[in-house]
């Protein structure tokens, strides 16, 4: 783990012995795991301490600013990963900030038992696991308008990404977005559906993964207004038919 270290160390979050140690039985468990199912085409040890771990742990500082707290946060903030997949960026953020309360959403089921393996195997607090499509969670009570921070990597383009994550941010929460080399261009052609979502942007910065020489952006929206009841819409439409 001397990758994740050395760049846990750089971008100025601390790891404790066992973060560390959870973040290499998270590692095994996805070598595991990958060699019966497609769970990420990134697989190797140098691969996953790097375009995952590190790639989602970047955007903890912007968070952290954000809220206004130090490194790494100790508020029992609540957090919603949609479209988590093999757990990114929810499981990472949650390791490094122990008090977050994190609930993990994945249409897949066999996705969700392995998330299920690794909470019970890091022995991880407060991590609610939720098989569905945002389409449909998002307008059910209990998630609608719930959570302070809602967190997305690689899932959508931003306009479609939108409607799936601000229903589900209270009000003043924070959607946090994880993108590539495309996010100018994506934000460009999503700025209306981010306010018609009732969202404002309050960050589009460049971030620098340790040991990664790829381009990488953090956005930020600011959930300001309720999102109108129509949204989303129903399964499918936010893709076909985006903002």
């Amino acid at each position: 783990m001397q990758t994740l270290i050395a760049g846990a160390d750089a971008l100025r979050i601390p790891l404790a012995r066992n973060q560390i140690d959870q973040f290499r039985a998270y590692a095994a468990l996805l070598a595991e795991w990958n060699e019966k199912m497609n769970l990420t085409a990134i697989a190797d040890i140098e691969g996953v301490q790097t375009k995952h771990f590190l790639d989602c742990l970047v955007g903890l500082p912007l968070i952290a600013e954000e809220i206004g707290a130090p490194l790494p946060p100790r508020q029992p903030l609540s957090c919603v990963d949609i479209g988590t997949g093999a757990g990114f960026p929810g499981l990472p953020l949650k390791i490094a900030w122990p008090s977050l309360k994190l609930t993990l959403v994945d249409g897949t089921s066999k996705k969700i038992r392995f998330l299920g393996e690794v909470v019970d195997a890091l022995g991880l607090q407060n991590v609610r696991l939720v098989q569905g499509r945002a389409e449909e969670l998002g307008h059910l009570p209990h998630y609608r308008g719930q959570f302070d921070l809602v967190a997305a990597r690689a899932v959508a383009r931003l306009n479609t990404l939108a409607e799936y994550l601000l229903p589900f941010a209270r009000r003043e929460g924070l959607a946090v977005v994880y993108k590539g080399p495309n996010a100018s261009e994506e934000f460009i052609e999503a700025r209306n559906a981010i306010e018609l979502l009732g969202g404002d942007t309050v960050r589009f910065a460049p971030v620098e993964v340790p040991d990664l020489d790829e381009e990488r952006r953090i956005l930020l929206l600011r959930k300001l207004r309720r999102t109108p009841r129509l949204y989303p819409r129903q399964q499918g439409l936010p893709r076909k038919c985006p903002l």
